[in-house]
């Protein structure tokens, strides 16, 4: 069984342009260009509402595989939910510097922005998007 988030062809900026509410919006566009600057790709959408940088195959302990990004972001309402962050070690390590979120099973949640510190976002960003073991079993 695949992966149902798949990439799309809606323009992240045309995505962006609809979140609510405005300091949201301004979030996302910071978050953006923050990760194409520390990937050095442009982002592309995965389903309505994630904004992905690059893709990668994965295979799961139960035989699940599908494409996913190494580094993803969604800018809801409530918090903005980063992926890929906690998939190596590295990583997960340097989230004590980032600043307040909570983490779920693969996700790191943030309900402001400006409450993180942006050096730890951006090599958090590198780190993730360049770990390498993009064929490793997924989470």
């Amino acid at each position: 069984m695949a992966n149902k988030t798949q990439p799309t062809d809606v323009p992240v900026e045309a995505f962006i342009a609809g979140v609510t509410p405005d300091w949201r919006r301004e979030e996302a566009e910071r978050v953006v260009a923050l990760f194409t600057e520390a990937t050095g790709v442009e982002p592309v959408m995965w389903g309505p509402s994630i904004i992905g940088w690059g893709s990668y195959r994965y295979r799961t302990a139960a035989g699940t595989q599908g494409d996913w990004p190494p580094l993803a972001f969604s800018p809801r309402k409530a918090q903005l939910t980063f992926y890929g962050f906690r998939d190596s070690p590295e990583g997960e390590a340097m989230l004590s510097a980032l600043g307040p979120h909570t983490t779920g099973v693969g996700c790191v949640y943030v309900k402001r922005l400006e409450d993180l510190d942006r050096e730890v976002l951006s090599d958090l960003a590198e780190v993730t998007f360049h770990r390498g073991d993009h064929d490793a079993t997924a989470r």
